[in-house]
């Protein structure tokens, strides 16, 4: 069985970042939220029945990993998916399954 080589540490990081914020249920309920599209930090706290303060930390793991972008609109705070962080999750998944074979 082939390893899989991310050959620079910093690619290395980043795949450990992205598939530790998706290795929580909160955080997979979240990104299916967020499928259909942006929506308000309001309107998620709601759907997940779950403090300002635990939201935000989801959120920043999330962020921090590039799985999400956000933008301000007055004192509202709207979040949706990053494509470019979920499309190199998927590479990286895809090349050590291949990889594997």
């Amino acid at each position: 069985m082939a390893l899989l080589r991310i050959a620079h540490p910093h690619a290395r990081a980043a795949a450990a970042r992205g598939f530790h914020a998706l290795a929580d249920e909160t955080r997979l309920r979240i990104v299916d939220l967020l499928r259909d599209g942006e929506r308000c930090v309001c309107d998620l706290q709601d759907w997940l029945g779950m403090s300002q303060s635990a939201l935000s930390f989801h959120l920043k793991t999330m962020k921090e990993a590039g799985l999400l972008t956000d933008r301000r609109q007055g004192r509202w705070v709207y979040y949706r998916l990053n494509p470019d962080g979920l499309a190199a999750l998927e590479r990286t998944l895809a090349e050590y399954i291949n990889n594997s074979r």
